[in-house]
């Protein structure tokens, strides 16, 4: 039996070829705006204190709260647009990211530069809106190529973005790369106009639970919070201890609220149920295992002139973190090719033990550099590649069908609690500077992975694919997840 999917039943059905090619396309410059958002800025963060008059301690934050907000932010506009469209959310999104920019682009001072990102932070979900379009107007195949293409592009261009904003800050200052944010936002806005089908009546009667959200960004907020004061403090300091009290208070008053609620930002049942907790616990545990070691602990190692390499910073960004991302970003279409044919979850399965298998290699050859490029480069294919791509489906896959908007921003909030907490728990092993610490630090992270393996065999495969991918007669549910 066919499910016909909400949104692309206004275009005429599927869309086929031309009209295909251009709404991916389309999504691409909206994914490209979001990731030029976080990546572009990081080199001009030195110029930008200096101009600004404020510390670096400070001006991190304008990265820290565009990632922050747009983390909590996502969860409410996935949600959100099961009630106004998801096309109608998109505008709002890049409308909302280009005034965020411009007060960035024109700000005089630090506290209307950090307005500025936070506004802007309002497209962090856009990459998970992006893929529900995706899964709603294109076939099952389609869907799973295109989505491996989003995830490329949202993982970055292989440093040249950063290379790019390091060149337009000296020349220009700062200020100039906000303006091609700008640009790129008002580009981004014309192709959603054309290419983006019009839709049907919202998915989803009712009013939005704004009340839910709030709750859950108390909890994400205090999660965070958590995660960083428990590195940088202790975990018992009363900072730590204090922001999991709230976490733990947000937690329960938003199981308790969305049990009385018409309808909720997501169902306790759902959340309960074997179809939602695993996946966000799988994508939360693989970020917190392989992110930590091929961003953190490689990176303290190669620079490390007792124990390790001794590399300067562009070397070792050259050799250990450009290979695995140029590598992922040619591996993330095949990704998504391999998972239409042989599986969402077979290749997600596939992707954590060939990343097990990768760190295991390396954790016994840390002493030889050529080995540890070897295996860091192999990650940009499995975890950059196999594993960020299927991990970016579950959301869209495994999402309630009667709330789809629900589980894609958590999945995406779930990535970056994830990275965070990985780091912070080897942190202390690697801060070490000793062969034994870094060691160390790669076997918890091995075990964490192990574990994140070991949930990612719970995970029940959703009966009714919620529009992910249009079901065809001859194929099966589980045939299309693995």
């Amino acid at each position: 039996m066919k499910r016909a999917e909400p949104n692309a039943a206004s275009s005429g059905g599927i869309l086929e070829g031309m009209r295909a090619t251009w709404l991916v396309v389309g999504l691409v410059m909206v994914v490209l705006v979001q990731q030029l958002d976080k990546s572009m800025l990081t080199p001009a963060l030195p110029a930008m204190s200096e101009e600004l008059g404020v510390g670096l301690d400070q001006i991190a934050f304008v990265s820290t709260a565009f990632l922050l907000v747009g983390a909590v932010g996502g969860v409410a506009i996935g949600r959100w647009s099961d009630f106004i469209g998801r096309r109608r959310t998109l505008f709002i999104q890049l409308v909302v990211l280009a005034i965020g920019t411009a007060l960035c682009w024109l700000a005089p001072n630090f506290e209307l530069l950090l307005l500025g990102r936070v506004i802007q932070g309002v497209c962090g979900g856009s990459f998970q809106l992006s893929a529900m379009i995706l899964s709603e107007n294109l076939d099952r195949k389609r869907f799973a190529a295109s989505l491996g293409i989003l995830t490329a592009v949202n993982g970055g261009v292989g440093g040249f973005d950063g290379y790019v904003a390091g060149l337009l800050t000296q020349e220009w200052g700062f200020r100039s790369i906000f303006a091609v944010i700008f640009a790129t936002a008002l580009v981004a806005i014309i192709f959603v106009r054309f290419t983006v089908p019009k839709q049907p009546p919202p998915i989803t009667t009712g009013r939005m639970d704004w009340t839910g959200a709030g709750l859950f960004a108390v909890f994400l907020v205090s999660l965070n919070l958590l995660v960083s004061n428990g590195a940088k403090l202790g975990w018992l300091s009363p900072a730590a201890l204090l922001s999991a009290l709230v976490c733990l208070a947000g937690a329960a008053a938003f199981w308790f609220a969305e049990k009385h609620v018409k309808t909720p930002l997501i169902a306790v049942h759902h959340l309960k149920s074997r179809q939602v907790w695993p996946a966000l616990l799988t994508v939360l545990l693989s970020l917190a295992s392989v992110f930590a070691v091929l961003n953190f602990t490689v990176v303290l190692l190669s620079q490390n002139s007792e124990v390790g390499y001794g590399l300067d910073a562009a070397t070792s960004a050259l050799l250990y973190l450009a290979p695995p991302a140029l590598i992922g970003m040619a591996a993330a279409p095949f990704a998504g090719w391999l998972a239409g044919r042989l599986g969402w979850l077979m290749v997600l399965r596939g992707g954590l033990v060939l990343s097990l298998s990768a760190m295991l290699a390396m954790n016994i050859f840390l002493g030889d550099r050529i080995v540890v490029a070897i295996t860091i480069a192999f990650l940009g294919f499995s975890y950059n590649g196999l594993l960020l791509t299927t991990t970016n489906a579950l959301g869209v896959l495994q999402s309630p069908v009667e709330a789809p908007g629900a589980l894609p921003g958590m999945i995406g909030a779930a990535f970056g609690i994830g990275a965070g907490l990985g780091i912070s728990i080897i942190a202390p092993l690697a801060a070490q500077g000793t062969m034994a610490g870094f060691h160390s630090a790669i076997w918890v992270s091995i075990g964490i992975g192990v574990l994140a393996l070991a949930i990612a065999f719970l995970i029940d495969p959703s009966k009714k694919m919620l529009g992910a991918e249009p079901i065809d007669a001859a194929t099966s549910p589980r045939d299309l997840t693995g």
